[in-house]
């Protein structure tokens, strides 16, 4: 989170958004979450409304995932390299069954928690202590 990012007079704006790549810069606050923004640099937009519903929705259990899987403030550039990689295949193809479960076996991955014998679903509810509810979401708009 960062004060005033969102505001319209910001020089922020338009540079802040739901799954825009960007290299950010900012002041972290000592006793809150909330931080003072200093720079964004846009590497990629992303136009939610140029794709499918099933996309974003999609890329949001993407992102509930990794969130879950992450501490806030600590790198994970693995992590971050699947999530761009999903994104931007998002971005130009179709959603699909088969990108939903390849994400979840490359998560699996990238934790180290998935064994031959085990199903990623429960490797990652195992893990994260739930599947996020936006998977249910996106499965149905995947079967539509």
């Amino acid at each position: 989170m960062a004060k005033g990012a969102r505001r319209p007079a910001s020089p922020f704006a338009g540079k802040l958004d739901l799954f825009f790549h960007a290299e950010v810069a900012y002041v972290a606050s000592r006793s809150t979450s909330l931080h003072t923004l200093r720079e964004i640099r846009l590497i990629s937009p992303f136009d939610a409304a140029a794709v499918p519903f099933a996309n974003v929705f999609l890329c949001g259990y993407f992102a509930e995932l990794t969130d879950l899987s992450t501490e806030s403030g600590n790198p994970s550039p693995e992590m971050f390299g699947l999530l761009t990689r999903a994104i931007e295949h998002l971005r130009t193809k179709a959603a699909s069954m088969r990108a939903l479960e390849h994400f979840e076996n490359e998560f699996c991955r990238v934790l180290g928690v998935l064994d031959e014998t085990s199903h990623p679903l429960v490797a990652i509810e195992t893990y994260c202590g739930k599947i996020p509810a936006s998977r249910a979401s996106a499965v149905r708009f995947l079967d539509a």
